[in-house]
């Protein structure tokens, strides 16, 4: 449509078809810095919301979609994406982990498998892998851990497993006796968990933000299933 107007236009003013042309260009470039403003973060509503939907975390995990993005980053510079592929060596160790917090609430960090021991057949689910509560603002060092972070070990076979971050915040302060502190020298307590149940216990609502990747089998799970193993 553009270029048709362009043509008839240039008959009588040469002109009027650079405007033209300068004007199609600034649309393209607004919207390409839109796609990049989302995929940045700095607007990142519709694209957390559009991911969730498609890989299904909503309904599978949580309800309602969170409106932030969690930034989550890996040693080696790894980021989580909103469900781009990271294998289990390069998440093995804990990441760097921030969101939009207020510096004097608390808040609840979970890091949780929908898929296991898999997407086909998730029995297990949530295996959860991550748990930290009573975080002051975003500094997940002073938090309460409750779970002790272990890496992704999706079993040979099963495909790709989703990992899911998310961050609630709390009206007050968690005590969880019946949880207790799980190390991450051992898998026990961690399966057939739900973050939703969890939630509702402690009336933390609907999570403020999150985001995930997805893992399948590599070399490295077999060293995890010995970490595992007391």
């Amino acid at each position: 449509m553009l270029f048709v107007r362009a043509v008839v236009s240039f008959k009588s003013s040469p002109f009027s078809v650079l405007a033209l042309l300068h004007q199609s260009s600034s649309v393209v470039t607004f919207v390409t810095q839109r796609k990049l403003s989302l995929l940045r973060g700095s607007d990142t509503t519709m694209s957390v919301e559009e991911a969730f939907k498609k890989h299904q975390v909503v309904p599978d995990v949580i309800s309602m979609v969170p409106t932030k993005l969690i930034n989550v980053d890996y040693s080696g510079g790894i980021k989580v994406n909103l469900g781009n592929e990271l294998t289990p060596t390069q998440v093995k160790d804990e990441p760097k982990v921030s969101w939009d917090a207020e510096a004097k609430s608390l808040y609840t960090l979970v890091m949780t498998d929908p898929d296991a021991p898999s997407r086909l057949n998730p029995k297990f689910r949530e295996w959860h892998h991550w748990l930290v509560a009573n975080i002051p603002g975003q500094d997940v060092s002073k938090g309460d851990v409750f779970s002790e972070y272990i890496g992704s070990g999706p079993p040979k076979g099963t495909g790709l497993h989703r990992y899911v971050f998310l961050v609630y915040k709390q009206p007050e302060k968690i005590v969880d006796v019946q949880h207790g502190h799980l190390t991450n020298k051992s898998g026990k307590n961690r399966a057939n968990f739900k973050i939703a149940k969890f939630a509702e216990k402690h009336k933390l609502g609907n999570p403020i933000a999150g985001n995930f990747y997805q893992a399948q089998y590599d070399n490295y799970v077999p060293k995890l299933y010995e970490q595992l193993s007391d």
